[in-house]
Order: C-alpha cells, then structure tokens, then sequence
C-alpha cells in the first residue's frame, strides 16, 4: 500500500502540471505567439523511398503513437518504416510529422524536456498522452487538427507533394496518431486536395472528427489490443447509438474496413510491431503489419471503382 501512495504522490503532481501545460503550445499557436516550425536537421531528408519526380504511387505519412518525442524514428515505428520501405519502393514515406506538438517542435529537442527525459523520463510520455485529450477535446479539436494538419501538408509540399496531382496521401497512423490522422482530413483536403486513404494500427481516438474527404478508412486492429478498445468505451462518438458522429456517419456509409491482426496486443513483445512475435507462417509481427497496410494501398491505388480526385474550383 505504501509504494502506491508513494507512486500517487510523485505522479499525481506530475499529471496535473500536464493538464495544466498541454494546452499551451495549442494556445500559443492560435494566438501566433510562435511559428511552427518546418526545417528538419542537416542531412535529413523531407521523405523516403520513391524520388518525387518518378512521381511515387502515393505519399505515405507514419503518424507514431505516444513515444514520438523527436524528429526522427522511435525504436519501433522505426522497425515499421523500414519494412514499409523494403517492401514498396513505389510510395514516399514522410515520419518526421510531430503528431503531439500543433508548433512540430520535437520535444526531446527542448532543454528542459532533456533534462527530464534523463531524470524522469515517464513525464514524455504524459505529456504525449495530455495532447491526446487536448486534440479530442471539442474546445481545443478544430485548432489542434487545423495546426497538425497544416503541419503534415507543409512537411507533405516540401517532400515534393503536388496539389491537384491525383496521388493519394495515406495517413498511417498507430495508436493515438489516429486522433491527429483523423482529425487533419479536412485541413489536408483544403490544401492539397488530395485523395485521402486512413489506415488506423490499434487506433486510440474519440470519433469525433469528420472523415467525409477521406476516401476510406482501414482499421487494423486485434482482440488483444486493450488500449485501443478502452478507447471505443470512454469515447461517447465511438458508441453506436451515437449515429450522428464523425466516425459512425463513415461506418453507415461502408466506408470503414476492419481487419483483425489477432492475437497482436498494443504494446509490448507481442505488439502489431514486433520483431520478436511470429505468426503461424513464421512471419515477424512487423512483416505481417507492414504487408497489410502495403497490400491495402495497392489494392486502394488501383481500385477501379476509386473516385477520381476532388478539385476545387
């Protein structure tokens, strides 16, 4: 009983600064205290995979879940990135999107977070899931989505995207990257006027957003993943009897996919990203992951009943 007195007392503080602090940077762009910011470090290039003038098949950006604190890969959405890669030299993959920060300043770049992150570390990872609740929170969710959709279609412009081209933008996003990927379909059809495919792996958000300019949504999900169904509980916009929602308004219209990467869990050495955990053919989790996402985009990109692109006049 007593180490879980002591472990409330030396979080419980720590989340209440998080609430209290995860609103700033969402606030600070709105009042344009500060620019966004748009370069990345020396020698890191804007995207991977197919040159921009080949021209890719589609445009693929990896939105991480909660342990993206810098500009370049985490561990695991590393591991996924790189069998993306492998397996489709056809698409350009951009993974440097800072799904957590409207301002895409990384934060383990910033000298204070430096010197957290080597003393209490577990304060990244709160601060990542506060903005989590800041982007489904109805108050602060069209500012957030609007700050992190423009920062994807700025990172998409400068990896050689082209308005009005045709070429699909796919939004893979893992865990709460699916808050940010769902709700940065309306600041990305307006800019780019691209066609949109969503693929969620384990995906933690309300529902709320609404999906009318993606063209579909793929689901990848597993009965062992307790994260992503707490998730379907605690949001009211994911329950069915709420129709009118984001997400349910694109459910009734046919135009969200389930596929069950059972028996993954969210997390952990037998996660969707898994280099350990094989599958019954001996495949590692990652593979399986990675040939589903990539099998979906293909089968997407050349569907002949895929609509042809949105253009505004």
């Amino acid at each position: 009983m007593n180490g879980y007195l002591l472990w409330a007392f030396a979080v419980g503080p720590a989340l209440i600064a998080e609430a209290l602090l995860a609103r700033y940077e969402v606030l600070a762009y709105g009042a344009r205290w500060r620019v966004p910011v748009t370069e990345l470090p020396a020698g890191m290039p804007y995207a991977r995979g197919a040159a921009p003038d080949n021209p890719p098949d589609a445009y693929l950006v990896y939105l991480d879940g909660i342990g993206k604190r810098r500009v370049r890969d985490t561990r695991d959405g590393g591991q996924l990135v790189t069998a993306l890669l492998a397996r489709a030299p056809e698409l350009r993959v951009l993974s440097q999107v800072q799904p957590y920060s409207p301002l895409a300043d990384p934060l383990a770049e910033r000298p204070v977070w430096a010197w957290l992150r080597r003393r209490i570390g577990l304060l990244l990872f709160l601060h990542n899931v506060m903005q989590i609740f800041v982007a489904a929170d109805r108050r602060y969710r069209p500012l957030y989505n609007r700050a992190v959709g423009r920062q994807i279609a700025t990172q998409l412009l400068l990896a050689g995207y082209r308005p009005d081209s045709g070429t699909p933008v796919v939004l893979l996003s893992y865990s709460g990257g699916a808050q940010v990927a769902t709700g940065a379909v309306d600041e990305l059809h307006a800019r780019l006027h691209a066609p949109l495919l969503l693929i969620t792996l384990g995906g933690f958000h309300n529902g709320a957003n609404d999906l009318t300019h993606a063209e579909h949504v793929h689901r990848l999900t597993s009965a062992g993943d307790r994260i992503e169904r707490l998730g379907t509980w605690i949001f009211p916009q994911r329950w069915p009897l709420l129709g009118r929602s984001g997400w349910n308004r694109a459910r009734s219209a046919g135009r969200i996919t389930v596929h069950p990467l059972d028996p993954a869990t969210h997390v952990g050495p037998a996660s969707y990203i898994s280099r350990t955990a094989h599958t019954p053919d001996g495949r590692r989790y990652v593979d399986r992951t990675a040939d589903t996402v990539i099998a979906l985009i293909r089968a997407h990109h050349r569907s002949p009943e895929r609509p042809a692109p949105c253009r505004l006049t």
